[in-house]
């Protein structure tokens, strides 16, 4: 059997007192495009340090293609490339340079598609570094991921700093990685490019994964917002099971549903409804759905067939990377 391409078992992280990641049990599958959501301090960034073996874990294990992450990095490096969403590159090169140097540390590149790439993104190799924009930057490291078709990409915040034109060619580029068969583990803000690109989502919370599944299973943690228009008076709805957030305005009706439809339907079927909307709840809304004041609680639900994933946001110096940490390629 193949093993998985990201498996964590128990994984944790200590920096001193503070927990940043807690007990996370997950795997990604091999071929699989898996987002990671959280807000700053959840533990994503933390996950990915651990996956790349630049930390070691407090307790538990984390394994890329069957291989210990912490004991053979350069096995496990020589598989994947990584782009951080805040890279430390070398000013005095230039963007060619730059390209040519991770590629030989990673060992692998695709020329042709490498200089598609730059094509794809506008990208000028030829200025140096220091010359470059955040947006630029991130560019390069997208590229020198991208070019060497590793058999995994683990992006934290591959876009940051990007326009909406380069987000959609990055968009594009992970899916036709998706469609050759590459696995794709995505930290990412944007929820729209989760929701667009991801096969399955993880929400993290505290540094406990709180959630897991794909986007249809997911649906259950939020409400269906359902807008109907009436010939006359309009129904109390506020004592229909279900229903919550009733708003009258007008002959039209705005309410949340959870659970069942039928009580509702039933209630609007009677009383003369004349127009219907619903709408089902948007991955923000799903994201959002757990960040309340409350602690986390104790573990992730899991549908069926839900995703088998991991990552996390570092709650020790998120988002940022060590000089010369650049798009994963370790040797």
């Amino acid at each position: 059997m193949n093993p998985a391409a990201i498996r964590t078992s128990g994984l944790s992280k200590r920096f001193g007192g503070v927990r940043a990641l807690n007990d996370l049990n997950l795997e990604v599958a091999l071929g699989e495009v898996v987002g990671y959501l959280g807000p700053n301090g959840a533990g994503k960034t933390t996950t990915i340090r651990l996956l790349l073996g630049s930390i070691r874990p407090s307790s538990g294990s984390a394994e890329i293609f069957g291989l210990d992450c912490w004991r053979n990095p350069t096995s496990v490096h020589r598989r994947l490339a990584y782009v951080p969403g805040e890279a430390s590159l070398w000013p005095s090169l230039t963007g060619a340079e730059t390209l040519h140097l991770l590629g030989r540390v990673q060992g692998q590149v695709d020329g042709a598609y490498r200089d598609e790439l730059m094509g794809r993104f506008d990208f000028d190799p030829s200025k140096k570094v220091r010359a470059y924009s955040k947006g630029n930057r991130q560019k390069l490291v997208l590229i020198a991921a991208l070019m060497t078709r590793a058999d995994l990409l683990v992006l934290d915040e591959p876009t940051a700093g990007l326009d909406p034109l380069m987000e959609r060619a990055f968009r594009e580029c992970v899916a036709e990685a998706r469609q050759r068969g590459q696995t794709i583990f995505l930290s990412s803000h944007i929820l729209s490019e989760v929701e667009a690109l991801c096969d399955r989502v993880a929400i993290l919370r505290a540094g406990k994964l709180v959630e897991i599944g794909t986007l249809a299973e997911m649906r259950h943690l939020s409400t269906l917002s359902v807008e109907a228009t009436f010939e006359g008076a309009v129904p109390d709805l506020s004592v229909v099971p279900g229903v919550t957030a009733v708003e009258v305005e007008g002959a039209t009706v705005r309410c949340q549903v959870a659970g069942s439809v039928a009580p509702l339907l039933s209630v609007l079927a009677g009383s003369g409804a004349r127009g219907l909307l619903s709408r089902e709840p948007s991955l923000e809304e799903l994201f959002l759905a757990h960040y309340g004041t409350g602690p986390a609680n104790g573990g992730a639900r899991t549908r069926t067939g839900a995703a088998r994933t991991g990552a996390g946001a570092g709650a020790a110096g998120a988002g940022s990377v060590p000089d010369g940490e650049v798009a994963g390629h370790g040797g």
